[in-house]
Parts: structure tokens; sequence; C-alpha cells
């Protein structure tokens, strides 16, 4: 594993709140830097909400039938989203905790939320990405989802029944996509960059054509009334949304992969072609092109 992504996994420090994505990643890319927020708890609906702060958004659901929470960013912000996950549950514990993927601002978290949850669930191929990633000499004190699925995990809490599905490589290799069936809401993890430029872990088994296939199969499968629940978000837009967002972001994605390969067609180098800072037509929002999204798309079509 390079230097780079193995600071991008575990670096706890750098990250922008409420769906940003990473201080180092934005930094390198010119895009707007911004102080986090105060952690926020905001409500949905059937009992479930989200937690923003520094990482990937958390999830929520608690009921008099259980409570269930979704990722959990970092030791500091896991702790604050606990707090307030105890005053709205009178101290019950955390019956499952599903973890969309394996990167450190969405797992960071879990040694703080471990002591009062009964399950960590996760994508057996995101348990293993996670301890590839762990820091040598830190493995004993490292937390990891102790059980684990292939293809889906369904639990019924009451009522509500909630549903752990992978649809494909994407963002990562094995990245869930988590789904309240009555409530109608979907927590999409980091398969949701609402205008944001992604990151695209390919040392990890990430595809852009599963991603954006994946999305198309999300919001065919799904009523036009569904809030989906992002990962991250720019400064200022949402990190919920519906449908439109979904497929801006597939937009986003096929234009890339056509740009890229525009650019390997007229003859460009990889290097050449990671260096441009144009803009995506259609995309003014992302910001000019930054080398991470570049250099996935350019090894992506130039994979043998």
């Amino acid at each position: 594993m390079s230097t780079n992504r193995r600071e991008f996994l575990t670096t706890a420090t750098l990250v922008l709140a409420g769906g940003a994505f990473g201080r180092v990643a934005l930094a390198a890319s010119g895009q707007t830097q911004a102080p986090p927020p105060a952690p926020a708890f905001t409500d949905l609906r059937g009992n479930i909400g989200i937690f923003t702060a520094r990482g990937g958004t958390i999830g929520w659901f608690i009921s008099p039938d259980g409570v269930v929470v979704i990722d959990s960013q970092y030791p500091d912000t896991a702790a604050a989203c606990l707090e307030g996950i105890n005053q709205r549950s009178s101290k019950r514990p955390v019956d499952v905790l599903f973890v969309t993927h394996h990167h450190g601002d969405h797992t960071a978290g879990l040694v703080t939320f471990k002591p009062v949850t009964k399950r960590i669930v996760a994508h057996v191929k995101e348990v293993e990405a996670q301890k590839a990633a762990t820091k040598p000499g830190s493995e004993a004190t490292a937390v990891y989802a102790d059980r684990t699925f292939t293809e889906t995990w369904t639990e019924k809490f009451g009522p509500e029944t909630i549903e752990a599905v992978h649809l494909g490589p994407a963002h990562t290799g094995g990245d869930a996509v988590i789904f309240f069936q009555r409530a109608n809401v979907v927590h999409m993890g980091d398969l949701m960059f609402n205008r944001v430029h992604p990151y695209i872990d390919r040392g990890t088994g990430a595809s852009i054509a599963g991603w954006i296939a994946l999305l198309e199969r999300a919001v065919k499968g799904h009523p036009a009334d569904t809030v989906f629940i992002f990962g991250h978000a720019k400064q200022d837009w949402k990190v919920t949304g519906g449908k439109a967002e979904l497929l801006f972001m597939r937009d986003y994605l096929t234009a890339l992969l056509d740009y890229t390969r525009g650019e390997i067609k007229a003859g460009k180098s990889r290097d050449e072609i990671v260096k441009s800072t144009s803009e995506l037509k259609g995309f003014p929002d992302h910001g000019p092109l930054v080398p991470r999204v570049l250099t996935a798309a350019f090894d992506e079509l130039s994979a043998k």
C-alpha cells in the first residue's frame, strides 16, 4: 500500500466536517476549505436521522425496538454522536453498527462505539481492506466488524427492516448500501459525493464503470420519494437528497471517463492527463479536475 493511501485512510485530524472530503485532498485540488462546523443531529423520518461533524455522514435509527448506527467518523466525533444517541435512546446499547466501507473517516470511531455496541457489520472485503490499512503496531487496539456478509445482511426492529446490500465494486471493492425499507431511507456512504470530486480507491477494487451502473441500479430500485444519505458534500451543499443527485453523480462519473478517454485518444501520456486542471463540461460546482480522479480514470481505462 502506498504511503499516500495509508495517510488518506488513517489521518483523523485533516478532514472537513459535515460531508466534506479531506483537507489534504482539498488543499491539493485547490478547493475551498472551511473550519469544521459544530456537530449536528438532523431528523429525517421514520426514527431515522443523520449526525454531521468531521468525516463521513453518520446515520442513526432510534426506536423503542432498537438502536442502529451507520458509520462512526473519528473517536472524538463518535463520542459526540454517542452522547446524542444516548440522550435520545435513554442510554440503550447500540444493537447494530453498519460500516459502509473501511476508510478511516468512517471507521476510526469504532473504538468509541465498540464498548456499547452488540454487533458491528461490514462487507467481508471492507474488513480485509481495513486490516490492510491499519498502521503497523496498532493492530491490538484496532476495531473491526465482528459480523460480515458478501451480498446482503438483514435486521428487523419492530416494523422496520434494515438491509445492507453490496451492489458491486464502485468507490471501493465492497461498499455497502443500507436500506431502511419502511421509512424508505437509503444510506449511500461514499457512493455519493455531492458536488465534490470523489476518492476512487482502485487499490481495494474500485470501479468507475461499476459505480455508474450501481447508481443507476439504486435509482431504479427505489421509489420517487426515497431519501438518500450521502457520505460527503461540498461546503454549502446538502448530505441528503433524492434520485436527481444520484443521477448527477452518475453523469459526473460518465463525463470523467469520457474526458479521460478523449485525452488518451489524443495521444496524451498519463502524466500529462493527470496534470489537467480543466473543468468537466456541465460540472462547474466541482471545480478544476484533480489528480486523484484523473489517475483513477486513466488507470481503469488503460487496464488490460
